[in-house]
């Protein structure tokens, strides 16, 4: 990567966007905060490429977004496919949603590289990434608009201007927040295995691929379907370097199955914890399905199995 920030390449994601933003069926104004809001779902109808331009906005234009067929199992419908020559500063700096917004009576789950200017959460510790950009880009994951006092405490934390915010918002029941959400399939292995203190370094590159659930009715339903998808339907595979040894003992560890909450739709085992989600297995968080491919000794371990049965009950309610 050159000294270009998440946030400049983020903004270049952005700029396409508007350029198409009639194609894309999504509305751009200045708020009266004086940042820009893109709203992809709320109240414009969005749809898949304004899901897939999200996505990559999301992951700096690190990674690619595309929309194939489900095989094998899951066969018969769309599925989300990405995939990222830059997986820690796409996935883990970018696209991961470590923010939470809470201000009042708002509240909005924060990804893209707006979290690398904020920089506050301890996952930078260890990955790097911090930077301090003279213009910053968000992905908020909510179904309000954010206000003045929103986006002031936002380019606060961020170190900018509230005119040079740019946020992109949609809700989990939309086309585009549906996709953006299961395109986190490589950023959910990454995430579980930092957790599991594996060497982030070592990843070259990722792929993942989950299917498309349709969209939900409310959010709640939306939240259930796409954690779904991506815990019994996921598929990651990642590129990496170094000792065999550490991926044998640190695979098993890396799939959803790993959980002892795995085996039953989301929704329920949100529900069984009274819908607090600190309360469930931080470790249920991954795709069903990791492989890990060894590029200094030509080794191939795969660790978990996908799931059809569960996600099929999933999505048919």
């Amino acid at each position: 990567m050159t000294n270009i920030t998440l946030n400049d390449r983020a903004s270049e994601v952005v700029a396409r966007i508007i350029a198409d933003r009639h194609a894309l069926r999504v509305d751009v104004k200045n708020a009266e905060s004086g940042a820009r809001v893109i709203d992809l779902g709320i109240d414009s109808p969005g749809g898949l490429e304004a899901g897939i331009r999200l996505s990559e906005a999301c992951m700096s234009g690190l990674g690619r977004v595309e929309l194939s067929t489900a095989v094998g199992a899951l066969g018969g419908g769309p599925a989300v496919v990405v995939r990222t020559d830059h997986p820690v500063a796409a996935c883990m700096a970018s696209q991961y949603a470590g923010w939470q917004i809470a201000l009042d009576d708002y509240f909005a789950m924060g990804s893209g590289p707006i979290r690398a200017a904020a920089g506050t959460e301890e996952l930078f510790e260890s990955i790097g990434f911090r930077e301090k950009p003279t213009a910053v880009v968000g992905i908020l994951e909510t179904s309000k608009r954010p206000n003045v006092a929103v986006v002031e405490y936002i380019a606060e934390r961020c170190g900018v201007e509230p005119q040079n915010v740019t946020l992109l918002i949609a809700p989990t029941a939309s086309q585009a927040g549906t996709v953006q959400i299961v395109a986190r399939i490589v950023e959910t292995a990454l995430h579980k295995m930092h957790e599991q203190g594996f060497d982030l370094s070592r990843v070259e590159s990722g792929w993942g691929s989950a299917p498309l659930p349709a969209v939900a009715a409310n959010d709640m339903e939306g939240i259930g379907r796409t954690n779904d998808a991506i815990l019994y339907g996921g598929r990651a595979v990642l590129w990496v370097r170094g000792d065999d040894d550490s991926l044998e003992e640190f695979g098993p560890r890396i799939p959803s199955c790993a959980s002892a909450d795995f085996g039953r739709p989301f929704l329920e085992i949100f529900e069984a914890y009274d819908r607090d989600f600190y309360k469930i297995d931080p470790h249920l968080f991954s795709p069903a399905l990791v492989t890990l491919c060894n590029l200094d000794t030509g080794r191939t371990f795969h660790f978990g199995q996908l799931h059809p049965d569960v996600l099929q009950h999933s999505l048919s309610e």
